[in-house]
């Protein structure tokens, strides 16, 4: 890996980027008056309904200020502001230590291997250099996409790397995927929640992690929180962003995006133009596919429940139970291709494609200027945050076209699919609840064969458009194929069955679940669409993509098809 990166230094400037983040918050904030009272508004009304000592003690600080700060000297509101803003600051920061993610790339082939395989451990512990070696996973877990591009484009400028967000696994995951195509490091956004697991938390502190506490929202927190993120832009750190902004409940790709933090983005850019420094930055969508999804069960009981409706933490799914994330590594990587991470085209922050080089093009092929976007009419580089929103809702929406473009079809998600949309006819008036409760309900394994094939046959045709890609296992398995793959792929994880065997056919056990796999589909108008946002129409069509700039080629990081089959799918896909 080339140390070359910024995040390589990143401890020596860790003070540095505080003092600044503070410093731009205090001169952006007109009246501290109101600043102060909006967070303790806020946070009185968050620490009053917990029972911790230590948010006891917290609470009863707030409303100290809530009591006074109307009879404070604006002097004194101003130093309460600013100490306000320095612990916050502080709080969020993260941290990186080149030793500990060194140790960490180390670390994770054997550890996986032994929970996948302790045999296989055993044979790789022969050689010490293939125990630690990425390698070891390559068949496991593939990484896809244009790979060559992007290692060329984060020596001349900052990536931001927005992938698609299904599982509290995505971060390591997606680390491991930039390792592997031997992309740095990035720092990223974690949810503070994450960080109480020790073990987890140790390494989270100390690879480039900040914490983002989802439960506070006032302005103050708010602020630091953007103007960290648009610090590290400015100064080439690559970043991670989840821009769902929470793991996906139904399942599906995401269709809105929560764009924040990817908005600090617009006036890091337009500050490198102002300090006659320009470096660019390039959104690269990605995402994560999984055969099998860790919190499943969790995630499709919250997104049916009204309840789930308004929770927008989980803090007691799969992830934290030490055994469940053992069952799900041994039973995930047991199977060849169980983990897709596809790097999609990069973009500028204006939507424009992006060439190797780091040259942006608009739809007609032709070179454009990304500087020009942030000018006024007088031609001058401006700062203007409600130019920079509307950008970001057009950034929104190609990243999410990019995702239903890359989203890698499975075995799972067509399975899945083919029986929910054998159950609907079954059932043709019924509504989703009436669907779900059909359980225990046999389907003929040659009907279910037939559905299988059908609906590959649709996605063939749009993965020709440039609309989908279909997984390797779905492009070349027979329609029985995939029906056994679901059928390992779910048997063995989940507490209860998915999917069973039977003699007279496939039964179909919990409905919820595959209604959950079937949704990772729904975007592309091949699955029962109940999941599309307000406002948006259900079955949405996915846009192909443009035609691509000059020769680019692609590759994938693992050899994940030999050499005729690759030559098929080239020849498929073109």
């Amino acid at each position: 890996m080339n140390r070359s990166a910024p995040i390589f230094g990143f401890n020596d400037a860790r003070g540095a980027i505080v003092h600044e983040v503070v410093h731009r918050v205090m001169s952006a904030t007109r009246e501290p008056l109101l600043a102060l009272n909006d967070a303790a508004y806020h946070e009185v009304k968050r620490l009053e309904a917990s029972k911790s000592p230590e948010d006891a003690r917290e609470l009863a600080e707030w409303q100290r200020v809530a009591r006074t700060i109307g009879r404070m000297a604006d002097g004194e509101r101003q130093r309460l502001l600013r100490e306000h803003a320095e612990r916050i600051a502080w709080d969020v920061a993260g941290n990186f230590d080149a030793r500990v993610y060194d140790v960490s790339t180390r670390l994770v082939p054997p550890l996986v291997t032994a929970l996948l395989s302790p045999r296989k451990l055993a044979t790789l512990a022969r050689d010490p250099r293939e125990l630690i070696s990425l390698d070891a996973l390559a068949d496991k877990v593939v990484v896809e996409g244009p790979i060559e591009t992007l290692q060329q484009l984060v020596r001349v400028g900052t990536a931001v790397y927005v992938p698609t967000h299904l599982s509290n696994m995505d971060s390591i995951v997606f680390g491991y995927a930039l390792e592997r195509a031997g992309l740095p490091p990035a720092t990223y956004g974690a949810g503070k929640n994450l960080f109480t697991n020790p073990i987890l938390s140790f390494f989270m502190h100390n690879l480039g992690a900040y914490r983002v506490d989802r439960r506070i929202r006032h302005t103050l927190y708010k602020d630091v929180l953007k103007t960290y993120s648009c610090a590290l832009l400015e100064r080439g750190y690559h970043s991670l962003f989840f821009p769902g902004g929470t793991r996906s409940r139904s399942g599906g790709v995401e269709r809105r995006l929560k764009l924040g933090l990817v908005g600090s983005a617009f006036e890091a850019y337009t500050r490198t133009l102002l300090a006659g420094k320009e470096r660019r930055i390039f959104f690269v969508p990605a995402t994560i596919n999984y055969l099998i999804t860790l919190e499943a069960e969790t995630l499709i009981a919250d997104f049916l429940s009204d309840a789930g409706k308004g929770r927008f933490i989980i803090e007691d799914d799969e992830s934290t139970r030490v055994g469940r994330v053992a069952a799900f590594m041994r039973k995930l990587l047991g199977m060849d291709g169980a983990v897709v991470i596809r790097f999609s085209a990069p973009m500028d922050p204006f939507g424009n494609r992006v060439d190797a080089e780091g040259r942006s093009y608009d739809l007609r092929g032709r070179e454009v200027d990304p500087a020009t976007y942030v000018r006024d009419l007088r031609g001058e580089v401006t700062i203007d945050h409600a130019r920079d929103a509307q950008y970001a809702r057009d950034l929104g929406e190609e990243i999410c076209r990019a995702y239903a473009r890359d989203t890698v079809v499975m075995a799972t998600h067509v399975v899945a699919t083919a029986v929910i949309a054998w159950l609907r006819q079954q059932t043709p008036r019924a509504d989703l609840f009436q669907v779900l409760r059909q359980r225990e309900t046999v389907i003929p394994r040659d009907d279910l064969a037939r559905e299988v094939v059908a609906l590959r046959e649709r996605l063939r045709a749009l993965e020709a458009q440039g609309c989908v890609r279909l997984g390797h296992d779905v492009r070349y398995g027979t329609g029985g194929d995939l029906v056994e793959r679901a059928l390992r792929a779910f048997a063995g994880y989940h507490a209860a069955p998915v999917l069973a065997s039977r003699s007279e056919g496939i039964a179909i056990c919990d409905t919820n679940l595959l209604f959950y796999y079937q949704n990772r589909l729904a975007a592309h108008g091949v699955a029962w669409d109940v999941i599309a946002p307000s406002g948006m129409p259900a079955g949405l069509g996915v846009r192909p993509p443009p035609p691509p700039i000059g020769a680019a080629r692609e590759v994938g990081v693992t050899p994940e098809l030999d050499a005729s089959a690759q030559d098929a799918a080239v020849g498929g896909a073109a």
